[in-house]
């Protein structure tokens, strides 16, 4: 493994490691947030989000990959001074969209969504401005290769976002409790939650604000140090981020517009059909978005870390021609991702039912979230593999590739879903299966895209053979220990946190005695060292 490659991982860890903890934040928070609000409560706030989320492609998501992207190009060739205008221009971009993208979501959305729903989307305006602000300065210290500012600024969001939401909704729920209006009452609730999300990126902008003083003379002396004798305009940079931006955003627009085109037609089509009404169907929205999705957003934090990282690594490689070292790092990184995800996949699917009653103890909750999340953790390998190959094919200089791919696994995952819907009597369960649909789509054309610019072979057995029969074994082990030691002590809580343990062991013992897992690659985790003296004193490693 490449010096570089390590260092992606390294990296990536830490990235992961954070979003790893603001995924486990969210899934804690949102257990005591769900009891305030309920279903009704999540559905509106998960159909504002998702309307948000839409907004803020132009304004965010699709900035920290085209800021690390282009300026990584620039600190390859050591162009500081364009580096740095790289930064002034992405932060004109995201103050003039997203104040303008902010002012109109405010005046028009009651034009495109509910009364009650515009009510929560108003509250997410100011987050638009600030979230496009905090992306680029997110972007611009990944470029340099640094994910610990990001990880911090994510922890310290995540923390506030937590903290905000739980007070806030129970402060305006109770406010409308006496009113025993229970559309007012989940209405409140969600107002209170999406206040949480703005409180929490204006505490990680702070953050990120600071460092960025902190390291601004460092910044300065690299800047007066540039003998690269090339200078871009800022019209040239302009463009640059514009062709870099717009395929970025289209990619993550059809992306995104999956999850609000999917609660539309569920909706409306199961209106048609007879199957629901549309307060069943927001509260089983509800359920979907707010119980399972959230749960399975937490691995996927790990893969979204990866890609962060990968991005500006290798366009900066790919920039210098070194497209071998650039497909051993992609090599690595997917080797590393399909080792931590494919386990997380096959607990999710035995352990279901108990996690949905650790977090929703009561009867008639966790049922339906536990089928739900069964079908959805496959998900969790194919969108991780699609989410990284995005970020290939973006650093690549082929973002309208994954454009088209998104456009395409749009088009047939909306065909399923109608069908589903009006051919079978499946309900709520044909959002899980339209969802799975897509990330299936997206991962095999992705991949398909990727081995047209690189050449590079993975290892079948190591990357997917090995992980996946030392999942199972753990799985067999990990679910058998669950039931026996439930016979002998019926504590759902504390039994599954004993057979999570008990997995955790089962696998990484399983994966290193097959040979999926070197002593280096395993040094590589977080505290590496401690676990590859464990793996020597266990006989593991020999």
């Amino acid at each position: 493994m490449s010096n570089k490659s390590s260092q992606i991982l390294k990296q990536a860890g830490i990235l992961a490691m954070a979003g790893f903890i603001c995924r486990i934040i969210g899934f804690i928070y949102r257990i005591p947030l769900t009891n305030i609000i309920g279903d009704r409560g999540n559905g509106y706030y998960g159909v504002a989000y998702s309307v948000y989320s839409i907004i803020l492609l132009i304004t965010s998501y699709s900035i920290p990959g085209a800021v690390s992207k282009v300026m990584a190009e620039r600190l390859a060739m050591k162009e500081y001074r364009n580096a740095q205008k790289v930064f002034h221009c992405s932060m004109i971009y995201v103050v003039a969209v997203g104040g303008l993208a902010s002012l109109l979501t405010f005046f028009v959305s009651p034009f495109f969504v509910s009364h009650e729903t515009a009510l929560v989307l108003r509250v997410f305006c100011p987050t638009i401005f600030f979230s496009g602000v905090l992306g680029v300065y997110r972007g611009y210290f990944q470029a340099h290769r640094t994910m610990v500012q990001s990880s911090i600024s994510q922890i310290f969001e995540q923390i506030m976002n937590a903290v905000v939401s739980l007070s806030m909704a129970a402060f305006f729920v109770n406010l409308a409790a006496g009113s025993n209006d229970e559309v007012k009452i989940a209405v409140n609730g969600a107002v209170g939650s999406a206040m949480g999300t703005g409180a929490g990126v204006l505490t990680a902008l702070l953050f990120m604000l600071v460092v960025y003083r902190v390291n601004k003379d460092g910044i300065q002396r690299k800047i007066a140090r540039d003998e690269s004798g090339y200078e871009e305009s800022y019209g040239t940079i302009f463009k640059v981020i514009m062709a870099m931006v717009t395929p970025i955003v289209l990619s993550t627009f059809i992306y995104n517009i999956n999850t609000t085109l999917n609660v539309g037609i569920f909706t409306k089509v199961s209106s048609l059909v007879n199957l629901y009404d549309e307060n069943t169907a927001t509260e089983l929205y509800g359920v979907f978005s707010g119980k399972a999705v959230v749960l399975i957003n937490v691995p996927i934090a790990i893969a979204s870390a990866m890609a962060s990282s990968l991005l500006p690594n290798i366009a900066g490689t790919f920039a210098m021609h070194g497209e071998r070292e650039a497909s051993q790092q992609v090599n690595d990184t997917l080797k590393l991702l399909m080792i931590i995800v494919i386990p997380i996949t096959v607990g999710m699917f035995i352990f279901s039912a108990p996690i949905m009653m650790f977090m929703y103890p009561r009867a008639g909750q966790w049922e339906l979230a536990a089928n739900l999340l069964r079908i959805l953790s496959v998900d969790v390998i194919f969108i991780s593999i699609s989410t990284l190959s995005n970020a290939v094919l973006q650093a690549l200089g082929q973002p309208q590739k994954t454009v088209v791919n998104a456009l395409i696994a749009l088009v047939i995952q909306t065909v399923i879903l109608v069908g589903l819907l009006t051919l079978t009597n499946l309900g709520v369960y044909s959002l899980a299966i339209a969802t799975v649909s897509y990330a299936i789509i997206m991962c095999v054309l992705n991949r398909t895209s990727v081995l047209r610019y690189l050449s590079y072979k993975q290892n079948i057995m190591t990357t997917y053979i090995y992980p996946i029969i030392a999942s199972l074994i753990m799985g067999a082990v990990s679910c058998g220990m669950y039931l026996v030691l439930y016979k002998v002590y019926p504590s759902n809580r504390i039994v599954l946190i004993i057979a999570v343990v008990i997995a955790i062991f089962v696998y990484f013992a399983s994966i290193i005695k097959l040979g999926g897992l070197s002593e280096k690659e395993l040094g590589r985790f977080p505290k590496g060292t401690k676990l590859v003296s464990m793996a020597y004193k266990l006989r593991l490693l020999s």
